[in-house]
């Protein structure tokens, strides 16, 4: 007996043994399964739930004095996240009931949250991708600056997780305890910002959410972010913000980013009117709200703050101007059209010619037809074209025209990651503005040089020159009746026509940077002095001068490095590169093919003589060959960049 009792007592220890095992095992494989299952605790919830769940007793007093809120509330918690989670998951410093008071705080989201990302790695299951979302936002918040000491007291942090989440009240998307959670974001945050709380509460935002509970209206969390918040004095945040605007406001963004404003903010600029700068940022008001900052009486002061002694002309600024609306915005519509459609005109025309061009050369060039250079017996005689003054003239108009081409572009097409690239590269927009005004006004002094040489040289040869002469770039019927003969000729109808000293394409190339020059140049300088300009102007001429500044330079881009690059280098004729601008001379046969009546007229009054001049050297010659190439690559390169932004802008 006494030995079947002892089997009978061994029996039952080994299965009280391995029960135990069997069931942890159990729940731990379907805890790895679902990742929801949770081994019983040591302490049921309803147990803490005796002394926290009742309504009478919600507050307690902390030692200091402060309150210490207790309460939960059984059907919130467990229709929460976290409702299947026992209490000391989170309060792991409770081991036993009643525990100590007061509880030191123990909770570890971020700990606990990685853990069950680990165990859930890699299973197609839908919690994990959600708790990979939630990793990533506490990697934000790590960086954060609520993450951060608190400065008064270091042994603080700014903000815990639990600080602005209700822990036991953390509803799944989209449910209503998610809407209840919005409504409350603004008081939340309040705890700590109370001054920026209270001017909330005054904005049209504010009013919005928290009396007419509309819970699309904005609370702190849309535009500061949620979790990865720095501190609103960086750049980092300023961008974020202004960026964050647009979530609601899509079209004013739209617009915003059109301008010159949202260009170089997009950049990474801050120090430039952004959303807040304008509108407030917790105290925003209906346009129509008398404390408004953009209401038309405070308007002025409003843009004083960045434009000290702006003048009553930036009152009619379009801010958010949109060039597509004709009803709100007719002069940016129309203005916007004509530029559009001269750029149409242009290039049709011209890449017509070019194209037609391309077509004749190349067919006579396979006949044996027109010039071709001797590269067995090279011309031993060259013609003067260009003196050493047009030359450097030439020179420097081609960099800084392509130095203002990358930085202006750069700003015009901000959308482009090779316009961040550009601008990082250059140091920052400060630094490319600085750039581009430099560039601008060595090209100016340039043009102005220019004229002021050409000038001269009209009135030293005053008693010779003719207006309409045959060395006189101005256009005349001539250049008019060479262009129908030159279609003629593209078209097989006729031979080629016999030039002059200038070609009608070669007299478009000069004066159309008197129109650039001026468009370009006045509606620069209008922006580069806004305070100036508006005490003549009304501010919606700021509107157009954007206009026309960008849309006349894409113009004048495109045409240089396509068909002014074609006329001069990439014709069969012509082809790889002429470099006649930079050593000044053409091989003899090539300009008596190319300028048959200057020759012409040259030998018929005995003046050839003065102008012929032996071959350049070898080495001017590479130096010529080495710039030229390096500018039509260069050219080529800006031009790839001008239309990737071009037909990715819209």
């Amino acid at each position: 007996m006494a030995r079947n009792a002892w089997n009978v007592f061994v029996g039952l220890l080994a299965v009280c043994l391995w029960l135990p095992g069997v069931a942890t095992a159990t729940v731990a494989g379907e805890a790895a399964q679902v990742g929801a299952a949770v081994a019983e605790p040591a302490i049921a919830n309803h147990r803490c739930l005796r002394c926290h769940a009742d309504p009478e007793e919600k507050v307690k007093l902390r030692r200091d004095g402060s309150k210490n809120f207790i309460y939960v509330d059984p059907q919130v918690f467990e229709h929460s996240v976290h409702g299947k989670q026992p209490c000391t998951g989170c309060h792991n410093n409770v081991n036993k009931l009643p525990h100590p008071k007061p509880l030191p705080k123990s909770v570890g989201c971020i700990e606990c949250h990685k853990k069950k990302h680990e165990a859930q790695k890699g299973k197609p299951d839908p919690e994990y991708k959600r708790l990979s979302t939630v990793v990533e936002q506490m990697e934000g918040y790590l960086h954060s600056v609520h993450a951060q000491p608190n400065k008064k007291d270091i042994s603080k942090i700014n903000a815990t997780c639990y600080d602005c989440h209700d822990a036991h009240n953390i509803g799944a998307l989209g449910s209503m305890q998610r809407a209840e959670h919005r409504l409350k974001n603004p008081e939340v945050c309040g705890r700590c910002h109370e001054k920026e709380l209270d001017q909330y509460k005054a904005s049209m935002h504010g009013k919005a959410l928290l009396e007419k509970k509309d819970i699309k209206s904005a609370v702190c969390s849309d535009c500061h972010s949620t979790h990865n918040i720095s501190s609103a004095k960086g750049d980092p945040m300023k961008l974020t913000i202004t960026k964050n605007c647009g979530n609601c406001h899509e079209k004013a963004r739209e617009t915003y980013f059109k301008s010159y404003h949202g260009q170089v903010n997009k950049l990474g600029y801050t120090n430039t009117a952004k959303c807040y700068d304008c509108h407030g940022g917790h105290n925003i008001k209906n346009v129509d709200d008398p404390t408004s900052s953009i209401h038309l009486n405070n308007r002025l002061k409003t843009c004083n703050t960045c434009h000290k002694n702006a003048k009553a002309g930036f009152l009619t600024f379009h801010a958010h101007g949109d060039a597509s609306n004709y009803k709100k915005y007719p002069d940016m519509f129309i203005v916007s059209k004509f530029m559009e459609y001269l750029i149409y005109g242009v290039m049709i025309f011209f890449w017509t010619h070019v194209i037609l061009w391309f077509y004749r050369e190349l067919l006579d060039h396979l006949k044996g037809c027109g010039h071709r250079e001797d590269v067995e017996h090279p011309d031993a005689v060259f013609f003067r074209r260009f003196s050493p003054v047009w030359r450097w003239i030439h020179v420097l108009f081609a960099i800084s025209t392509m130095i203002l081409v990358i930085t202006g572009t750069t700003l015009l097409f901000s959308h482009t990651d090779w316009a961040k690239a550009v601008i990082t590269l250059l140091g920052g927009p400060a630094v490319e503005g600085v750039i581009h005004r430099t560039a601008a006004t060595i090209w100016v002094t340039v043009f102005i040089s220019h004229i002021g040489f050409a000038l001269f040289n009209i009135w030293r040869t005053r008693k010779t020159f003719r207006w309409f002469g045959p060395t006189s770039l101005i256009p005349n019927w001539q250049d008019l009746k060479d262009i129908v003969r030159m279609y003629k000729w593209f078209l097989g109808f006729t031979s080629r026509p016999k030039f002059e000293r200038w070609t009608y394409w070669q007299k478009f190339d000069y004066w159309a940077p008197f129109w650039g020059a001026t468009a370009i140049g006045i509606s620069g300088a209008m922006m580069f002095n806004p305070t100036f300009t508006s005490q003549y102007l009304p501010g919606w001429v700021f509107n157009l001068a954007t206009i026309v500044h960008a849309e006349e330079a894409l113009l004048a881009t495109v045409f240089l490095f396509s068909v002014h690059f074609f006329n001069v280098h990439f014709r069969p004729e012509k082809f790889p590169l002429s470099t006649t601008i930079f050593t000044g001379a053409v091989p003899l046969e090539e300009f008596k093919y190319e300028h048959t009546q200057e020759y012409d007229r040259l030998v018929a009054s005995g003046e050839l003589e003065k102008y012929l001049v032996k071959r350049p050297t070898r080495t001017v010659e590479s130096l010529a060959t080495i710039l030229s190439a390096l500018l039509i690559l260069a050219g080529f390169l800006l031009l790839t960049l001008v239309l990737i932004g071009y037909t990715t802008m819209h």
